[in-house]
């Protein structure tokens, strides 16, 4: 037995003089002879044991005395309800009890010796500021209302905790000062009942073991153990973190206290009402018994006619209390063989649904049958509303996450400019509501400063080319094979002819590939080589086996070799998606510098283009020290993208080589949204200078030259004002000591191009680390070259 709290304010003296007074008090006035002799004899056998009036000090002695309290509580305690009510004496806030029933010993014996009888959520600290609320109350008369839900948490022999609310009777107490209480006076009380959580001041006020407290109190535990749980399960579904792994093991062990099964499990699957299918939740956590390994299934196929009537159509519980039975009964249908592979021998399949349209189903599972049936659904009746609840919203979060993604992937609307475009439907919507008439303004920023990059991949065309010829050699050669073996087999003047033309296509192909050639190689195989192989695999076997490992490595849409093409797709699709979320996910630091415009979009590589100035944002004050620091940015940036290219190179089936391009522009200009095209422009003749650059710019060859701006293993800044090439030195000298760049910079002078005149330009080489991680000293192009060999 627990002894009480040392650090309390209460001194208590544990006295049962409240009872002998009843007593004493019902002897004056009780008429009934049997009645009299028994309180008589009670009270004649309690005067033998003076402590119990006068007070005990240690609750250890309370065992020495045990007999006697029993029979002067028998009237509080009467034997005949002690295996149905869950009651004993205690000390107030001490966890300490004593003459319990039988039912709350059998209570704590089932819990086991580690468990610690204490109150839930309750500390030390609280302890103290209640023993002091209870003077307050039973000294001085005030009514302050601390009756908050008290609870233990007990867990019975199963494992399985339990819930029980505390019913407090403080009847059978005297509360009185003793040395060293501090008369309180009513303003005391005001500065207390604003400061509940300073414990110092209540101590400052009711220093301990300052009140005698003579008496002892009477606490009534009810299980609420399933009202509890499902109060915890509305706080789990209201949860934002709901399919969190930790949220989901609370849930299932919130159903386990409801349905009394410690090993019961929970799954949930989704309804796709537009397909027809049972999907898995959008969260890889959630676990959904009835698809087991699969991540989708057609829902007649998957359940029996019976319970996709009960589950589809009525929105019915379906439950089956014996999964063996279930089985026979339904040939042993998917939903069957995945109740199997789970060890699930009972289980409730319930609809969550709105109105008349299903979710998703909750699925509890059990490893014994009859645990789980028909009559113990009942339990959910109170539960699925809030299930119901928490399914719709995190629907809805996961349809906002989709149209995020559309809005991200395939929309122009930048979040840093949403919200322009918020205060225009905000005014579309109150003007359609005024008078009916309303249009959306045409959304223009001013005096911005515009910055484009690009990281292209060199000879891509001509990459693309080679990869097509290829295969269409491939393809000739193949066929060439099988009908050198045909005409062995059958010297047929069809298989000579298909050889000159196969062999004319071949010599055509290795002097270069045309627009044509492909469409030519195609018309070929349509009416001269396909009705033949139809013929040879009736031939031999042999014919058979080389016609069959022909058409496995046929495309199946185009009946074409698809195998040098599908390495160049592979590796141009890889480049170009690990380009665009690297810098999509550099951007998002990139706005903490200052918010602005930013698109990006996928070619044979990746560009950018971004729009910084101060009517792009909500009252922001703009400087141009935000140019310069998204300037330096995007330089290092760019550099950080190419060695990002090649590092990903060395798993790629083909190596491709980069040219990374930065144009400078001086001037600010206008962009406008244009609603016809759902994208940002220039806006204006003059600004329009600005996109004829940027279309040509890659194309432009150094003066008096054959060489092109852009080339591989450099990066080239584009400019034409003299401040603009002395600000990219300053950041070029900066990024050479943070080996982004090597020592060759050169200044060059550019030819002109169509409309554009007086283009320079820097160019500077590239430093790379041939892994992401790796420390090591940077290398050059060359060297990256050889790594990568």
């Amino acid at each position: 037995m627990k002894n009480q709290l040392e650090d309390f304010p209460l001194d208590i003296k544990i006295s049962f003089h409240k009872v002998v007074e009843q007593y004493q008090l019902q002897l004056k006035s009780e008429q009934s002879s049997i009645a009299k002799n028994y309180i008589e004899n009670v009270l004649d056998y309690i005067s033998s044991f003076p402590k119990l009036v006068e007070g005990i000090d240690n609750p250890e002695d309370l065992s020495k005395n045990k007999d006697a309290i029993r029979i002067l509580l028998d009237d509080l305690f009467p034997n005949i309800l002690s295996n149905n009510e869950i009651k004993a004496a205690s000390l107030p806030f001490q966890n300490v009890i004593f003459n319990s029933s039988k039912r709350f010993r059998n209570i704590l014996d089932n819990a086991g010796d580690n468990y610690q009888f204490e109150m839930r959520n309750l500390n030390e600290d609280m302890y103290y500021i209640y023993g002091c609320i209870l003077v307050l109350n039973h000294h001085y008369g005030y009514n302050i209302d601390f009756s908050r839900p008290l609870y233990y948490d007990i867990p019975d022999e199963n494992g399985i905790l339990k819930h029980y609310r505390v019913a407090l009777n403080a009847d059978f107490i005297d509360i009185d000062p003793g040395e060293g209480a501090k008369e309180i006076s009513e303003k005391d009380v005001d500065v207390l009942i604003q400061n509940i959580e300073d414990v110092s001041l209540w101590k400052e006020k009711f220093p301990p073991k300052s009140w005698i407290f003579k008496g002892f109190t009477i606490i009534n535990l009810t299980d609420v153990t399933v009202d509890d749980a499902i109060s915890d399960l509305k706080t789990t579904l209201l949860h934002q973190e709901t399919s969190s792994r930790a949220e989901l093991f609370r849930f299932q062990e919130i159903f386990q206290s409801i349905f009394k099964i410690p090993d019961l499990r929970v799954g949930f699957t989704v309804f796709n009402k537009l397909e027809r299918t049972f999907e898995r939740m959008n969260n890889q956590d959630a676990q959904s018994f009835m698809l087991y390994k699969e991540a989708s299934a057609d829902c007649e196929k998957l359940i029996c006619k019976k319970s996709y009537n009960q589950l589809v159509k009525e929105q019915g519980y379906f439950t089956i209390a014996n999964a063996e039975e279930y089985a026979k009964k339904s040939n042993n249908n998917l939903l069957a063989q995945n109740l199997k592979e789970n060890d699930i021998k009972s289980c409730i399949l319930a609809p969550i649904a709105e109105g008349q349209e299903l979710l998703g189903v909750l699925e509890l599972v059990s490893p014994r049958k009859n645990e789980l049936n028909s009559i113990n659904a009942i339990k959910l009746e109170d539960i699925l509303p809030y299930i119901v609840t928490a399914v719709k919203r995190n629907r809805t979060e996961f349809e906002n996450r989709v149209k995020a993604v559309i809005q991200s992937e395939c929309t122009s609307i930048h979040p840093s400019v949403l919200w322009i475009f918020e205060n225009e439907a905000k005014q579309f919507i109150k003007d359609q509501d005024q008078d009916g008439l309303a249009s959306f303004k045409d959304i223009t920023f001013k005096n911005v400063y515009p910055l484009y990059g690009q990281i292209d991949i060199i000879a891509s065309s001509d990459a693309r080319n080679s990869s097509i010829e290829k295969d269409l050699q491939c393809q000739l050669e193949l066929l060439e094979n099988i009908i050198n073996e045909a005409y062995k087999i059958e010297k047929l003047p069809i298989y000579d002819q298909v050889r000159f033309r196969i062999a004319e296509f071949r010599a055509e192909l290795a002097e270069g590939l045309n627009a044509s050639s492909e469409q030519k190689v195609f018309d070929l195989l349509q009416r001269e080589v396909n009705p033949i192989m139809d013929h040879l695999v009736l031939q031999s076997k042999g014919l058979e086996d080389l016609v069959m490992q022909y058409q496995a490595k046929l495309n199946p849409e185009t009946g074409l070799v698809y195998e040098h093409r599908k390495h160049y797709d592979e590796t141009v699709q890889r480049i170009n998606r690990t380009m665009a979320r690297y810098i999509d996910k550099k951007q998002i630091d990139a706005q903490k510098i200052y918010p602005h415009y930013f698109e990006r979009y996928k070619t044979d590589g990746v560009d950018h283009n971004i729009y910084i100035g101060d009517s792009l944002t909500f009252k922001k004050p703009f400087n141009k020290v935000y140019l310069y620091n998204l300037r330096l940015w995007q330089l290092a940036t760019m550099c950080e993208m190419e060695n990002r290219f090649y590092q990903l190179q060395k798993n790629t089936p083909i190596k491709m080589d980069a040219a990374s391009l930065i144009l400078v522009f001086n001037s600010t200009l206008s962009i406008r949204y244009r609603m016809d095209e759902k994208k940002f422009d220039v806006d204006g003749t003059y600004n329009a200078r600005y996109e004829i650059i940027k279309k040509r710019i890659d194309k432009a060859f150094i003066k008096d030259t054959e060489e092109r701006i852009t080339q591989k293993g450099k990066i080239s800044i584009v400019y034409s004002q003299s401040s603009d090439q002395k600000e990219y030195l300053r950041y070029i000298k900066y990024l050479q000591t943070r080996k982004y760049l090597g020592q060759e910079v050169e200044i060059l002078e550019l030819e002109d191009v169509q409309g554009v005149i007086g283009l320079r330009a820097i160019r500077a080489n590239i430093l790379y680390r041939p892994e992401a991680d790796d420390a090591q000293e940077a290398i050059s192009y060359d060297g990256l070259v050889d790594y990568l060999r």
